[in-house]
């Protein structure tokens, strides 16, 4: 088993690796120059654009995958523009639209007053953003349900948890991240009424300084030995800092970020951008686009556990499986 600095770097090394592939695949200027009117040819283009990098360790990077992915499948040609300044997001939704892109991927409701702007002047252009319920002729939404993403991470927590402190770090103060701590806490005190939560926002999704330092601050200050996040390259400062301590674990999401072997990531609430992306991208070939919120939850794949860690005792495991039940049927709570 990699001990926790050890897994700091192979994940690192793994996540440059993705960003490194997604560059190979982006299309950029090459898509472009084939969709002229004489090429009958032309492909579909797709692109996302973040306010953080693509490789990111977390919620860019799984929604960039999520994008390369469902592209791949379909046959579609690929851009991105990473760290993109707020003041810059309309600009860049707007070149792409220029560019002739089929679907504008905003991966976070952070993006939708800018969408909505760009998308009432561009009202032949399509747009698509993750994590909200606006929808209009040129709008369509993916939703994953954030209260059993909450509940799942909070389950965990509660079941993992020997010092009753458990801790969350959000980005913004986002319905959504609101939603994800309201219900963290909810299930953890559900598996262990005793638990305290110590949260904290780290005004920024990019900023991973701040995560650390946030991580340092809750496991030494509050004796938090649970982590869960929900505030993208801020998780991987948040998984550094624990990654220096003994007997402290992390929650991960969007995507299944550990492993069998994995020292620090107890097990990962997944959220299948994929699926959700590719249904509205089927939306544009099949010229029915717009009005529309995509759902996912545990029904139908949208949301689900992923891989436990080995530092998960076997009756841990069983007792937590017992509770993801429950949350799926609706009898948690």
């Amino acid at each position: 088993m990699l001990d926790r600095r050890q897994f700091i770097g192979v994940v690192g090394a793994t996540v440059l690796g993705l960003g490194l592939a997604g560059c190979g695949s982006d299309s950029g200027t090459d898509a472009q120059e084939g969709t002229g009117a004489a090429d009958t040819t032309a492909k579909r283009k797709i692109a996302i654009f973040l306010d953080g990098p693509i490789n990111d360790g977390g919620w860019g990077a799984s929604c960039y995958k999520a994008m390369v992915d469902g592209a791949a499948e379909l046959g579609w040609d690929t851009a991105y523009s990473e760290s993109v300044a707020q003041s810059d997001w309309a600009t860049t939704m707007t070149n792409y639209v220029d560019q002739g892109y089929d679907l504008i991927f905003a991966p976070g409701n952070q993006y939708s007053d800018t969408v909505e702007q760009v998308a009432s002047d561009n009202p032949d252009a399509r747009f698509v953003i993750l994590n909200d319920t606006v929808q209009t002729d040129n709008i369509e939404s993916l939703m994953p349900n954030t209260e059993q993403i909450g509940l799942l991470a909070g389950a965990l927590a509660g079941v993992l948890s020997k010092k009753e402190s458990i801790g969350f770090v959000g980005g913004v103060e986002l319905d959504t991240t609101k939603s994800k701590l309201e219900n963290y806490t909810k299930a953890a005190q559900k598996v262990n009424a005793a638990i305290q939560v110590t949260s904290a926002y780290a005004g920024s999704f990019s900023d991973a300084a701040k995560g650390k330092e946030l991580g340092t601050s809750m496991v030494t200050g509050s004796g938090v030995d649970v982590m869960f996040g929900d505030a993208s390259i801020v998780d991987t400062g948040v998984r550094e800092a624990l990654s220096g301590f003994d007997g402290v674990y992390d929650i991960g999401q969007p995507a299944d970020l550990g492993g069998p072997d994995d020292p620090l990531i107890a097990n990962s609430v997944v959220t299948d951008n994929k699926t959700m992306l590719l249904q509205a991208m089927k939306d544009v070939e099949a010229d029915s686009y717009g009005n529309k919120v995509i759902n996912g939850d545990l029904s139908n794949g949208g949301v689900s556990v992923g891989t436990f860690s080995s530092i998960v005792t076997t009756d841990q495991q069983a007792a937590y499986n017992g509770y993801v039940d429950q949350i799926k049927a609706g009898t948690f709570l």
